[in-house]
């Protein structure tokens, strides 16, 4: 009795403690992945007067968001404290004292470089400087203002017209500038270096051409980053966009109208990477342009999402420097905070109570500048570490730049700063359902076969041999039987991949033919063999046809599939073949399940008491009658607890997936191509996540997915066991 009562304390201590480890491990994944879901937040940390005199025409924001700085209608540089407002620099644009300020444009973010258009058709470039210094362990950054394109101006129209709109782009080698002059011509000035010799830097040669001129006046334009395309929008709300690769010959791709019926375009901006464009109009609505291929392969703009929170006046859209997110300024002084790709507006709030001029946003998103109209600076400490995860990006179909259509995609990262992270788990969710449908589709006819057979019609001595074997297999590590299946199964399959077709065809057939036969041998012959080892007679009969399948399979795929079978399936069926496909998975994974499930289903069959068989056997039932009706109902409830335990062990399979297939995160339900699960991209990029990112938390949330499924299969298998058991329980 004492035994008994510690044995039971000492195994519901077990379980308990099975219990509570497993409630830690989910609670743990919940708190990596909630601040996913959590969201953005900013607030004012200080406000002050526009430092310096002057206008605003353009606000920037140094990488540690300590200094800011303001280029002014007087032709000035205000370098200034973003925690008082205090001027560190103020430093004047040289330019001619008869000139005047017609226009102004500012190039990608982290180029820093501004251009100023002057009434005598000149222009003059300047770039924002911040060196970092240290003196005793202190840090401080000295602004300065660096001129790229020398100190002279540069002459864009040899007519001496006012430049009444201006577009800048430098990548720190090539500069180009593309100028609307007052008489409605559009000039484009590229830069060249002349060759100096002892490799000395040489001077800028500027080359203008005239591009073609708009049908109405400009009212804004805007030069790619890669300075490939220009985009000019006129006052009545279409935009042109024109392809300037070729320098000498210019040519309008398309010109179509991106402002809403009723509407006027109020802000236009490059989204991160200078793909998308980012349309705000008076009406609030921000709408997402990029260009789209069509069946041809001709590209177009297309609108592919829109944000409309308020219904003020957008007048300022900065975005930010390495994703693709933005932030959005509106004439009732609110500001909005988006996410492109998330198709999510994380935060709006009002920032004054006038009308946003100017917003401007830090390097690494955490800061941000705004100036209203009563001439109030406000400085924003922004927290936004998770924009890019929502429902729809986690699960739907995104439209991805670059992409003709919405699609599951996972790719988490890539050689640029503004690459647009794809994080659909759909693709990584479909791959483990597909790896564990063809392994069950493998492993359960069978296991289930081999326990029917091994525990109702095999000799008791034969199954003393049979049981363990197949038990053994079960401790194969899974990364042997991966390794296995990448290097010797997946190029055997191919090699021979009509004879692998032809054994699964003729194996069934050939041994229903054999038994068939047996039954038709003198009764001298078939006593010889004792009941219950009619298992052994078929082990040869399965090798030679096996060894047949596979010997004339060179002769049909020379006959039949041109000498290439790969080859066949992809240009006459349109069916891609990936070595290390579906079919190598379940093979794999088949024979790493399968002695789980025959182990389970085994014992559940050969456990139904003696008595019941006897018993319908006195009845008058036939041996399979009897298994039919009698024994494999009262072994269901075992029976489909293997088969549940077996798919929750191929759902949660991670070696023999990361080694057998391509690993490619791919949607499709061909048995020749591969997959990536759930838990093989954990192990592919757990290792390389930055500890505390968006990549890492969704890593972790992959994780709990995977964690949902095999704790939702589980919890089914128990309770259709259960009624089994309770149904069956009467016999």
């Amino acid at each position: 009795m004492f035994k008994d009562a510690a044995a039971k304390h000492l195994v519901g201590v077990g379980g308990v403690g099975v219990i509570i480890a497993i409630l830690l491990i989910f609670f743990y994944l919940v708190w990596v992945v909630i601040p996913l879901f959590r969201g953005a937040d900013m607030h004012v940390v200080q406000r002050f007067s526009v430092p310096g005199t002057g206008a605003t025409l353009h606000l920037a924001i140094d990488e540690q968001a300590e200094i800011g700085v303001r280029y002014t209608e007087d032709a000035r540089a205000v370098f200034f404290s973003t925690a008082n407002g205090n001027i560190l620099l103020d430093q004047p644009i040289p330019f001619p004292p008869k000139a005047k300020i017609a226009s102004f444009a500012a190039a990608a973010p982290a180029s820093r470089v501004v251009a100023f258009g002057l009434s005598n058709g000149q222009v003059v470039a300047a770039r924002a400087g911040f060196e970092a210094k240290f003196s005793e362990g202190v840090r401080t950054i000295v602004p300065k203002t660096e001129l790229p394109l020398g100190n002279e101006p540069i002459s864009m129209d040899k007519k001496g017209r006012a430049l009444s709109k201006l577009a800048i782009q430098s990548d720190g080698s090539n500069i180009t500038l593309v100028a609307a002059t007052e008489d409605r011509r559009l000039l484009l000035t590229t830069f060249e270096r002349e060759e100096a010799l002892l490799g000395e830097e040489g001077k800028l040669i500027a080359v203008t051409n005239e591009l073609p001129a708009p049908a109405e006046a400009v009212e804004q334009l805007l030069l790619d980053p890669d300075q490939k395309f220009l985009y000019v929008v006129e006052e009545s709300g279409f935009l042109s966009r024109i392809n300037i690769k070729n320098k000498q010959k210019p040519t309008v791709e398309e010109r179509l109208n991106v402002a809403d019926p009723g509407t006027q375009v109020t802000a236009l901006e490059f989204l991160s990477g200078g793909i998308s464009l980012l349309v705000g109009m008076n009406n609030g609505t921000i709408a997402q342009w990029f260009p789209v291929r069509d069946a041809s392969g001709n590209s177009s703009l297309k609108r592919i999402r829109s944000f409309n929170e308020r219904n003020a006046k957008i007048t300022s859209i900065a975005p930010e420097y390495a994703r693709k997110g933005f932030v959005a300024a509106d004439a009732s002084g609110y500001l909005g905070l988006y996410h492109t790709t998330a198709e999510r507006t994380l935060l709006v709030t009002p920032a004054t109570s006038s009308e946003l001029k100017r917003i401007a946003i830090a390097p690494r998103a955490n800061a941000l500048l705004s100036e209203d109209a009563n001439g109030q600076l406000a400085f924003w400490r922004i927290n936004n570490e998770h924009p890019e995860v929502s429902w729809s990006s986690l699960w739907g179909r995104v439209w991805y730049e670059s992409y003709d259509e919405p699609k599951w995609l996972w790719q988490s990262s890539a050689s640029t700063n503004t690459f647009e992270p794809k994080f659909s788990l759909m693709p990584l969710a479909f791959g483990t359902l597909k790896a564990a449908f063809y392994a069950m589709l493998f492993a359960v006819p069978l296991s289930l076969l081999g326990a029917i057979y091994t525990a109702h019609f095999m000799s008791p001595y034969m199954r003393g041999l049979v049981k363990p074997t197949v038990e053994v297999m079960g401790a194969v590590p899974t990364v042997v039987l991966g390794f296995l299946a990448g290097l010797w199964l997946a190029p055997f399959v191919e090699e021979y991949l009509p004879g692998v077709f032809t054994t699964l065809l003729i194996l069934p057939i050939g041994v229903l033919a054999f038994a068939y036969s047996w039954n038709k041998f003198p009764l001298s012959v078939r006593s010889r063999i004792p009941e219950g080892w009619y298992g052994l007679v078929l082990m040869p009969v399965v090798i030679l046809l096996t060894w047949g399948a596979l010997s004339v399979s060179p002769w049909m795929e020379l006959t039949w599939f041109g000498g290439d079978m790969r080859l066949w399936l992809a240009n006459d069926l349109g069916i891609p073949f990936d070595q290390r496909n579906s079919i190598i998975v379940g093979i794999a994974m088949g024979f790493a399940v399968t002695p789980t499930i025959f182990t389970i289903a085994e014992d559940a069959i050969f456990s139904v008491p003696r008595t019941l068989i006897n018993g319908s056997l006195a009845l008058g039932a036939t041996p399979w009658q009897t298994l039919w009706r009698v024994v494999l109902l009262t072994a269901s409830p075992g029976i489909f607890s293997g088969i549940m335990i077996g798919l929750g062990r191929a759902v949660g399979e991670t070696m023999i997936v990361l080694m057998a297939t391509g690993n490619t995160p791919v949607m499709d339900l061909s048995m020749f191509q591969g997959m990536r699960t759930l838990s093989a991209n954990i192990a592919v990029e757990m290792p390389e996540s930055e500890v505390a990112s968006t990549h890492y938390r969704v890593l972790f949330l992959a994780a709990l997915v995977l964690f949902m499924f095999t704790f939702v299969f589980n919890t089914a298998a128990e309770i259709v066991r259960q009624r089994l058991r309770r149904k069956y329980s009467s016999l």
